[in-house]
C-alpha cells in the first residue's frame, strides 16, 4: 500500500507487485497498466518514498511478457523523466488534483497525469518567485510563461501533453 500522505522524517519504501501475487503464478493474468504504475512511481517520490516493484520469473527463469512489456515502457519514461524521480524529495505542495510533485534543490518536478484542457497549470504556491518554467521532454528547455498570482501561479503549458501518461513541468525558483 502507500501512504496517505507518506512518511515524514523516515525513510520508507512500497512494496508491490505487478499483478495480485507475489512470485510467478501461471493463472494470475491481472497486472497493473503501465499508467498505474507510473502514476504510483510518481506518488510514492511525491511522498518521499521508494517504489521496489516486485518481478517473479517463471519456473524456467523467464520474466512473464506482461512484465517485461511494463518495465520498458517505465524505463522508457524513465530515460526522459528519471531527473524528476531520481534523488528527489517529497512534495512542499500536497497532492494536487492534477497530479503530484517532487522537490529537487531549487526544482521542482510538476507530474502532469490530468493535462488542463485550457493549457494553463495552476500551482498552489502563494508568492513563489519563478526563475523559469520547461517541459522535461523538451531538450532545448523552452520556457513556459509563467504568472503569479496571490493564491496560485500559472504556467501556460499548451494543449498536448508530451506524454500520455505522465508529463514533467520543471519549475525552477529563484532563492528566498
Amino acid at each position: 500500500q502507500i501512504p496517505a500522505t507518506g512518511l515524514p522524517g523516515v525513510d520508507w519504501e512500497t512494496c508491490m507487485t505487478m499483478n495480485d501475487t507475489w512470485g510467478f503464478k501461471s493463472y494470475d493474468d491481472n497486472w497493473k497498466s503501465t499508467e498505474d504504475l507510473l502514476c504510483k512511481l510518481a506518488d510514492i517520490a511525491s511522498k518521499g518514498g521508494n517504489f521496489l516493484l516486485n518481478v517473479g520469473p517463471t519456473p524456467e527463469g523467464l520474466i512473464p511478457a506482461a512484465s517485461v512489456e511494463r518495465l520498458e515502457a517505465m524505463g522508457r519514461w524513465m530515460a526522459v523523466n528519471g531527473e524528476s524521480i531520481y534523488g528527489t524529495t517529497a512534495s512542499p505542495i500536497g497532492a494536487p488534483a492534477w497530479g503530484r510533485c517532487t522537490a529537487k534543490g531549487d526544482r521542482l518536478y510538476l507530474h502532469v497525469f490530468n493535462w488542463p484542457m485550457d493549457g494553463k497549470l495552476e500551482v498552489p504556491l502563494a508568492q513563489a518567485s519563478v526563475r523559469q518554467a520547461y517541459l522535461l521532454a523538451d531538450k532545448k528547455k523552452a520556457p513556459l510563461p509563467v504568472a503569479a498570482g496571490n493564491e496560485n501561479i500559472v504556467i501556460t503549458v499548451g494543449d498536448e501533453a508530451p506524454d500520455a501518461i505522465n508529463s514533467v513541468v520543471v519549475l525552477v525558483l529563484n532563492a528566498k
